[in-house]
Order: structure tokens, then C-alpha cells, then sequence
């Protein structure tokens, strides 16, 4: 599907931009071709070097195909915004604002300023993530967990275009906050385990008190998923599928539950089942929920859970297309969300899958959620 759109919106770049420009029918040609191949790169790429999920070629190979890729979607866009436009004032018989989008120059300038934000985009989707702090109120949180710090990571997607040293500098501003424990709600690699057996070993280097507790996404499931549960558990994560563990400060608890994704219906692996995770809590513990995806939040509410934390929709990528994102997520996009008595979070995520590598008006984050017992539990 991914492949039709981009060959659609392809070939209306090139009749309505490329094939117009004043230029020798030769270098209409190429300029038609490239367009066409960034429009399908990522399975010409699949072809040769890893996977639609995992390209296993150079980085700045990697950065230039997210570049012109963004482009080709965001040049389609202003295209047809400056069509709809044209459409819409020959409908109104103005001539004056029909000769002015009819300019020769308004569709190339268009062209060049989606390669400019292109370029942005994915300079942003590579950087570090900065740090984002929010407090999270808790009915019933015990007295011993009024200020714990919980620094959840999500959507890492170690790869060949956020390398290891990408990785280990997410680490060091993570361990920076000095969080009571860490949580990495899914999406930690893109690729094999030998693929990226230099990308992921520094997330070994998390550290907190409690721990380090992790769940799967999607994109665990496209290589190896059975490998890479052995491999983060190599590095001391202790992976919930499907299940729970507490968090204990004296008699007090909170129980973590994590659940598998969707996905592992394609590979007859267990899908998410939140009452299997469940199975045994302590009744009276509140329940902290990693769910890699947002879309289950109200069930999830219903079956008493406090705080969900997810993360998959990178934010929506790009401002606006944030709208197309959460229509897929059940609503639930970024930031937080009151569900019922749950709190959701959903984090925009510290990277992105290199196939589609950009990021305008959504930055990547690494988040310390601070938890404080609601104003019932004080009184």
C-alpha cells in the first residue's frame, strides 16, 4: 500500500512539476526517474540490502533516501494545496488569482522549499532526544512512591541510521536524570541481532535502582523476535510478554505489567493479553501499564489500570499529519490523556524507523515521568 501511494503521488510530482520545467526533455527524464525511485526506495533497497524495516546500507545513504522521500510527501502536498487553490478561483472567475497560481515560478519554488524542510526533517529525526518532565497523579499511590521517577524510552529504533554512538548518548542523558527505574515501552532495534550487535549494546548501560523493564513492538517481530528477547535479557532488561513484576518499597507495591503487540498474530506468537498479565497482582497495588501502542487505553482503563505508558506514533511525525496518525491509534497521538481514571502517555519516542526519518514541529523525547498520589489519597 505504502508503495502505491508513493508511485501515485510520484507521478502527479512529475506531470504537474517536473515536466513542465523549461528543460531539455533529457534531464526532465532523469529528475523523472529519481522521483520515481524515491517514491519506491524502500522496497529497491529491500531488494539488495536487508529489509523494508531495516536497510542495511550507509547512514548518509540512509539520511539522502529519508530526505527525498519527506520531500516527495511534503512537495505533493503544497502541489496539491496550490491546485486546489488554482481550482478553486478559475471556479470563482478571478483572473487576477488564477494568472498568480498559474506563475511559472510558484511550483518550483514549492518543489524547493519541501526539499528544505526534507533536509530539516530528518536532521531533527537524527538528533538526541532532549529530556521532557511531567508529574502524573495516582488514586491510591502509596505514601513511599509520592516522587518516584519513572524515565520512560520508546520507539529507540537502533538501525544503521541511529548507530551505536546515537544509542550511547541517549543513554548518557537518560542515566543523567538519575530515574528510580527505567521503562522502554517497545520498538528498541530495526534488523538482526548480528546486524546490530553494536547498536543495541549500550542500552546495556541504563541505569537506575530498580531496574530496567522493557516490552516489545512491532518492529521486534520483523527479525528474530526470539533472539532479541535472549539478547536484551543478555543485558539485564527484564522483558515482560505478557506479564507482571512489582516494584516494592518496604510493604508498599506497584505492580508493572507489560503486554506483547498485535503484530504477533502475523508470526503465531501471543498476542496482547492484559489479563494474563494481570494474573496474580496484588489487588491492592496500583497497576503501571506498558502497552506499545495507545489504542487499547479504554479497556485498558476499565480493567483498573493507573497509568499507561506507550509510545509507536512517533507523535504523528509532522505537525498536522499527527491528525492521520491518531486515527489509527484509537485517537491517542502524543502527549497525555485522562482515560477514564487512567492516565495515558504517550511518548513521541527518542528515534524513528529509517524509512521514514523526519521529524517538523514534533521532537523526539526521553521521558521522566514523576509519580504523585492524587489529592484523595492525602486526605
Amino acid at each position: 500500500m505504502l508503495s502505491v501511494i508513493a508511485s501515485v503521488l510520484a507521478l502527479y510530482i512529475v506531470l504537474r512539476l517536473v515536466w513542465p520545467l523549461r528543460l531539455p526533455l533529457p534531464v526532465r527524464l532523469v529528475l523523472a526517474v529519481l522521483v520515481f525511485a524515491m517514491a519506491l526506495h524502500h522496497r529497491i533497497v529491500a531488494q539488495f540490502a536487508g529489509t523494508m524495516a531495516s536497510p542495511e546500507i550507509p547512514k548518509m545513504a540512509i539520511a539522502v533516501l529519508a530526505t527525498g522521500f519527506t520531500s516527495l510527501l511534503l512537495g505533493a502536498l503544497f502541489l496539491l494545496l496550490l491546485d486546489a487553490a488554482l481550482l478553486l478561483a478559475r471556479l470563482l472567475r478571478s483572473a487576477r488569482a488564477t494568472a498568480a497560481l498559474r506563475a511559472r515560478w510558484l511550483r518550483p519554488t514549492a518543489g524547493i522549499t519541501a526539499l528544505a524542510l526534507g533536509i530539516f526533517g530528518v536532521s531533527q529525526g537524527m538528533a538526541v532526544p532532549k529530556p521532557r518532565s511531567i508529574d502524573v497523579e495516582i488514586a491510591g499511590l502509596p505514601p513511599a512512591f509520592d516522587g518516584y521517577r519513572m524515565l520512560q524510552l520508546t520507539d529507540i529504533h537502533a538501525s544503521r541510521l541511529l548507530t551505536g554512538d546515537w544509542v550511547l548518548k541517549v543513554v548518557a542523558e537518560s542515566n543523567a536524570l538519575k530515574p528510580d527505574l527505567v521503562v522502554i515501552t517497545g520498538d528498541l532495534i530495526d534488523g538482526t541481532v548480528t546486524a546490530r550487535a553494536d547498536d543495541f549494546r549500550p542500552l546495556g548501560g541504563l541505569q537506575a535502582p530498580d531496574g530496567v523493564i522493557a516490552i516489545t513492538g512491532n518492529h521486534e517481530y520483523y527479525a528474530q523476535y526470539t533472539q532479541w528477547m535472549q539478547a536484551f535479557r543478555g543485558l539485564g532488561m527484564q522483558v515482560l510478554e505478557n506479564t507482571h513484576t512489582e516494584v516494592r518499597r518496604g510493604d508498599a507495591a506497584l505492580t508493572i505489567a507489560g503486554v506483547t503487540d498485535p503484530v504477533a498474530a502475523r508470526y503465531d506468537l501471543p498476542q496482547p493479553d492484559l489479563a494474563a498479565a494481570l494474573q496474580g497482582a496484588d489487588p491492592q497495588a496500583p497497576v503501571i501499564l506498558l502497552d506499545h501502542r495507545p489504542r487499547e487505553a479504554q479497556a485498558n482503563a476499565a480493567r483498573g489500570v493507573k497509568l499507561q505508558l506507550s509510545g509507536h506514533t512517533h507523535g504523528g511525525h509532522i505537525v498536522g499529519m499527527d491528525q492521520l496518525v491518531k486515527r489509527a491509534n484509537g485517537g491517542y497521538v502524543s502527549g497525555r490523556y485522562q482515560v477514564g481514571n487512567m492516565t495515558l502517555y504517550v511518548s513521541n519516542g527518542a528515534g524513528l524507523w529509517p524509512g521514514f526519518a523526519a521529524r517538523i514541529g514534533v521532537p523526539s523525547e526521553i521521558t521522566l515521568i514523576t509519580l504523585k498520589a492524587a489529592p484523595t489519597a492525602r486526605e
